[in-house]
């Protein structure tokens, strides 16, 4: 019984696909033109980000690009690292939608 519910929270976690919106000012000029940038989970694709984006904000998506960063090498405070890469989505709404309030206006 225990491991029943253990799986459900697994589930839950499985599918979250969009985890946080990107903001930066590059993404502020984009969302100018209708254009909103996601940071995405390892395993979302552009199908599934489409439905979840629709889902949640209540908009219709023209398209999805997928773009991912690889990772960096880094020195801090003397120390050689790397900073972990990124998947992220560009989400592109169909004209006449309203602006997502994603920048908490």
């Amino acid at each position: 019984m225990v491991k029943k519910k253990e799986n459900k929270k697994v589930q839950k976690d499985r599918n979250v696909l969009v985890k946080k919106v990107r903001l930066t000012e590059k993404t502020a000029i984009l969302s100018e033109k209708n254009v909103y940038v996601f940071d995405l989970t390892a395993r979302a694709n552009k199908s599934e980000v489409k439905k979840q984006i629709e889902k949640e904000y209540n908009t219709k998506v023209e398209k999805v690009n997928i773009a991912k960063t690889g990772e960096k090498k880094v020195f801090v405070k003397g120390r050689k690292g790397t900073k972990a890469g990124v998947k992220k989505a560009y989400v592109y709404l169909k004209k006449g939608e309203k602006p997502l309030d994603v920048f908490g206006n």
